[in-house]
């Protein structure tokens, strides 16, 4: 069994793999250690991958007996990185392809990551990772709007409409997240105009919000950058 830790901002991921598919997902706060012990404590696993998006203290993990990789720039991984600044590149990122191209071989694709950040990242047929762009997510527009302005109320995700907003607060609303909506899917039409056979999936934590609203044909995962990660993983045991 491999075990896959994903270490975010906010929350932790444990997930279990056997035969690469996930039997268990666990989540806790970030760096929660004493939760993540108890979860590995009196399983049986051979691998173990940690991802994280800031520094943390794997050396407290009780990980002694598990085969352990830590995910950095410099971990082999099975396409080819063509971002020109690779150690400035969101290991999540570079995961999310790494899954998105083992579910779907041979097709190009776009992944949406839409978290913090919405990120949009392509890798090709042949396993290039061509690079990508980043937006500010949902809470990030709302938070600016409350705090670039002195009269603009600190707002969260809620049910919109395309119409005109008759209130300050469903005008915000109705900016905020269809500005997102009509954001990706002015992507999504813009290189399904140069690739027509292109998939895209959206992943992260407000997929499911914007996969409700969003016309265009997407696959939704939730586990993209798991499956990444448990890929790399894989990868370098195999090797």
């Amino acid at each position: 069994m491999n075990l896959i830790i994903d270490i975010g901002n906010t929350r932790t991921k444990l997930a279990v793999f056997s035969n690469n598919e996930i039997t268990d997902i666990y989540i806790t706060e970030s760096n929660a250690t004493d939760d993540i012990n108890k979860y590995i404590s009196g399983k049986n696993f051979s691998n173990c991958i940690i991802s994280s998006v800031k520094k943390s203290n794997i050396s407290c993990f009780d990980l002694k007996k598990i085969n352990t990789l830590v995910f950095n720039h410099k971990t082999p991984i099975p396409i080819k990185n063509c971002y020109k600044t690779p150690e400035t590149l969101g290991l999540d990122r570079l995961a999310a392809v790494i899954g998105a191209a083992d579910l779907y071989p041979e097709k190009d694709i776009m992944v949406i990551d839409s978290g913090t950040a919405i990120t949009y990242d392509f890798i090709d047929r042949n396993k290039n990772y061509l690079g990508g762009n980043i937006s500010p997510g949902i809470q990030i527009r709302y938070k600016a709007l409350n705090s670039f302005t002195d009269n603009l109320p600190q707002l969260s995700k809620q049910d919109s409409d395309i119409g005109v907003g008759k209130t300050t607060e469903s005008a915000i609303v109705n900016g905020v997240q269809n500005g997102i909506v009509f954001e990706i899917e002015g992507y999504i039409n813009h290189f399904n105009g140069k690739n027509e056979d292109l998939i895209t999936i959206i992943t992260g934590g407000d997929a499911l919000f914007f996969d409700k609203i969003i016309k265009n044909n997407i696959f939704v995962n939730q586990n993209l950058v798991l499956i990444g990660l448990n890929r790399i993983l894989n990868h370098n045991v195999e090797n």
